[in-house]
Protein backbone atom coordinates (compact mmCIF):
# COMPACT_ATOMS: atom_id res chain seq x y z
CA UNK A 1 0.00 0.00 0.00
CA UNK A 2 2.90 2.36 0.98
CA UNK A 3 4.14 1.92 -2.41
CA UNK A 4 0.93 2.30 -4.13
CA UNK A 5 0.76 5.65 -2.27
CA UNK A 6 4.26 6.86 -3.45
CA UNK A 7 3.54 5.99 -6.84
CA UNK A 8 0.43 7.90 -7.02
CA UNK A 9 2.18 11.43 -4.95
CA UNK A 10 4.60 11.04 -7.86
CA UNK A 11 2.09 10.84 -10.40
CA UNK A 12 -0.02 13.80 -9.23
CA UNK A 13 3.39 15.69 -8.66
CA UNK A 14 4.53 14.95 -12.47
CA UNK A 15 1.19 15.83 -13.97
CA UNK A 16 1.08 19.54 -11.76
CA UNK A 17 4.45 20.57 -12.69
CA UNK A 18 3.55 19.21 -16.67
CA UNK A 19 0.39 21.37 -16.32
CA UNK A 20 2.54 24.23 -15.23
CA UNK A 21 5.08 24.16 -17.95
CA UNK A 22 2.51 23.87 -20.47
CA UNK A 23 1.04 27.41 -19.38
CA UNK A 24 3.99 29.28 -18.86
CA UNK A 25 4.77 28.25 -22.75
CA UNK A 26 1.57 29.11 -24.10
CA UNK A 27 1.13 32.68 -25.70
CA UNK A 28 -1.24 33.71 -23.36
CA UNK A 29 -1.44 36.46 -21.11
CA UNK A 30 1.26 34.92 -18.61
CA UNK A 31 3.98 34.63 -21.19
CA UNK A 32 3.09 38.67 -21.99
CA UNK A 33 4.22 39.96 -18.28
CA UNK A 34 7.36 38.03 -17.63
CA UNK A 35 10.18 40.41 -17.75
CA UNK A 36 13.72 40.43 -20.08
CA UNK A 37 16.25 40.15 -17.82
CA UNK A 38 19.34 42.14 -19.08
CA UNK A 39 22.36 39.95 -19.07
CA UNK A 40 24.43 42.35 -20.32
CA UNK A 41 27.32 44.24 -17.63
CA UNK A 42 26.28 47.56 -16.93
CA UNK A 43 27.73 50.63 -18.80
CA UNK A 44 29.91 53.17 -16.84
CA UNK A 45 30.19 56.87 -17.79
CA UNK A 46 33.34 56.11 -20.26
CA UNK A 47 30.99 53.93 -22.39
CA UNK A 48 29.14 56.58 -23.64
CA UNK A 49 30.61 58.78 -26.13
CA UNK A 50 30.59 62.45 -25.95
CA UNK A 51 31.80 64.49 -28.94
CA UNK A 52 32.12 68.44 -29.59
CA UNK A 53 33.44 71.27 -28.06
CA UNK A 54 32.47 72.73 -24.57
CA UNK A 55 30.13 75.75 -25.04
CA UNK A 56 28.52 74.02 -28.67
CA UNK A 57 25.86 70.89 -28.37
CA UNK A 58 27.63 67.99 -27.67
CA UNK A 59 26.67 64.46 -29.80
CA UNK A 60 26.10 61.74 -27.06
CA UNK A 61 26.57 57.90 -28.08
CA UNK A 62 25.21 55.56 -26.07
CA UNK A 63 26.76 52.11 -27.01
CA UNK A 64 24.26 48.74 -27.10
CA UNK A 65 27.33 46.79 -25.47
CA UNK A 66 25.91 46.76 -22.13
CA UNK A 67 23.33 47.70 -19.86
CA UNK A 68 21.90 50.89 -18.32
CA UNK A 69 23.74 51.65 -15.38
CA UNK A 70 21.00 51.79 -12.19
CA UNK A 71 23.05 53.66 -10.25
CA UNK A 72 23.83 57.38 -10.72
CA UNK A 73 26.91 58.27 -13.12
CA UNK A 74 28.72 61.20 -13.03
CA UNK A 75 31.96 62.29 -15.22
CA UNK A 76 33.51 65.70 -15.27
CA UNK A 77 34.40 65.76 -19.42
CA UNK A 78 35.91 69.04 -18.95
CA UNK A 79 36.58 70.37 -15.17
CA UNK A 80 35.64 74.27 -15.13
CA UNK A 81 37.35 76.80 -13.20
CA UNK A 82 36.18 78.50 -10.10
CA UNK A 83 34.07 77.59 -7.29
CA UNK A 84 32.36 74.44 -7.34
CA UNK A 85 28.04 74.36 -7.21
CA UNK A 86 26.95 73.37 -3.74
CA UNK A 87 23.95 72.35 -2.35
CA UNK A 88 21.96 75.64 -2.29
CA UNK A 89 23.60 77.35 -4.97
CA UNK A 90 21.84 78.35 -8.46
CA UNK A 91 23.52 77.77 -11.70
CA UNK A 92 22.69 78.37 -15.50
CA UNK A 93 23.80 75.23 -17.89
CA UNK A 94 23.21 74.52 -21.52
CA UNK A 95 21.96 70.67 -21.81
CA UNK A 96 21.22 67.77 -24.45
CA UNK A 97 18.86 64.98 -23.33
CA UNK A 98 19.37 61.48 -24.47
CA UNK A 99 16.99 58.73 -23.81
CA UNK A 100 18.84 55.20 -23.44
CA UNK A 101 16.27 53.28 -24.40
CA UNK A 102 15.75 54.31 -27.99
CA UNK A 103 18.89 56.84 -28.67
CA UNK A 104 16.95 59.82 -29.25
CA UNK A 105 17.27 63.47 -28.14
CA UNK A 106 14.49 64.48 -26.29
CA UNK A 107 15.20 67.93 -25.29
CA UNK A 108 17.90 70.49 -25.41
CA UNK A 109 18.33 74.15 -23.98
CA UNK A 110 20.71 74.39 -27.10
CA UNK A 111 17.81 73.74 -29.48
CA UNK A 112 15.51 77.07 -27.76
CA UNK A 113 19.27 78.95 -27.59
CA UNK A 114 18.43 79.37 -24.01
CA UNK A 115 20.30 78.53 -20.92
CA UNK A 116 18.55 77.05 -17.97
CA UNK A 117 19.01 77.80 -14.38
CA UNK A 118 18.55 75.72 -11.67
CA UNK A 119 17.67 77.17 -8.15
CA UNK A 120 18.57 75.85 -4.85
CA UNK A 121 21.16 72.86 -6.25
CA UNK A 122 19.99 69.96 -4.40
CA UNK A 123 16.29 71.12 -3.43
CA UNK A 124 15.55 72.81 -7.23
CA UNK A 125 11.73 71.34 -8.63
CA UNK A 126 13.77 69.32 -11.06
CA UNK A 127 14.58 65.65 -11.38
CA UNK A 128 16.60 64.00 -7.95
CA UNK A 129 19.27 63.22 -10.59
CA UNK A 130 20.05 66.62 -11.42
CA UNK A 131 19.91 67.37 -7.60
CA UNK A 132 22.43 65.36 -7.28
CA UNK A 133 24.39 65.16 -10.23
CA UNK A 134 25.17 69.32 -10.12
CA UNK A 135 26.74 69.48 -6.84
CA UNK A 136 30.27 70.22 -7.98
CA UNK A 137 30.39 71.09 -11.15
CA UNK A 138 32.29 74.33 -11.81
CA UNK A 139 31.57 77.17 -13.98
CA UNK A 140 33.02 76.65 -17.50
CA UNK A 141 32.69 72.59 -17.05
CA UNK A 142 30.92 69.73 -19.09
CA UNK A 143 29.67 67.19 -17.31
CA UNK A 144 27.60 63.90 -18.26
CA UNK A 145 25.03 62.45 -16.08
CA UNK A 146 23.55 59.09 -16.59
CA UNK A 147 20.43 58.98 -14.41
CA UNK A 148 18.45 55.86 -13.49
CA UNK A 149 14.96 56.01 -13.23
CA UNK A 150 14.34 56.03 -9.70
CA UNK A 151 16.05 59.48 -9.92
CA UNK A 152 14.75 60.59 -12.95
CA UNK A 153 11.03 60.00 -13.89
CA UNK A 154 10.33 56.81 -13.09
CA UNK A 155 7.22 55.35 -14.18
CA UNK A 156 7.02 57.83 -16.53
CA UNK A 157 5.67 61.49 -17.30
CA UNK A 158 6.87 64.45 -18.89
CA UNK A 159 6.86 62.67 -21.93
CA UNK A 160 9.10 60.15 -21.00
CA UNK A 161 8.71 56.21 -20.66
CA UNK A 162 8.61 54.26 -17.43
CA UNK A 163 11.49 52.80 -16.06
CA UNK A 164 13.79 55.31 -18.67
CA UNK A 165 17.53 56.09 -18.03
CA UNK A 166 18.22 59.75 -18.64
CA UNK A 167 21.23 60.64 -20.18
CA UNK A 168 22.91 64.42 -19.94
CA UNK A 169 25.77 66.07 -21.28
CA UNK A 170 25.64 69.51 -19.28
CA UNK A 171 27.87 72.96 -19.73
CA UNK A 172 28.00 74.89 -16.53
CA UNK A 173 27.59 78.42 -17.66
CA UNK A 174 27.38 80.36 -14.71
Amino acid sequence: MRNSSKILIAAATLSTAAALAACGSSGSANSATATTVDTRPPCKADDVKVTGKLGSRPEITIPDTCAPPTQLLIKDITEGKGAAVKDGDNVTVQYDLVTWSDKVELDASWNRNEPFTVENVGQASVIDGWNQGLVGIKPGGRRLLIVPPALGYGEGGNGMKANETLVFVIDAVK
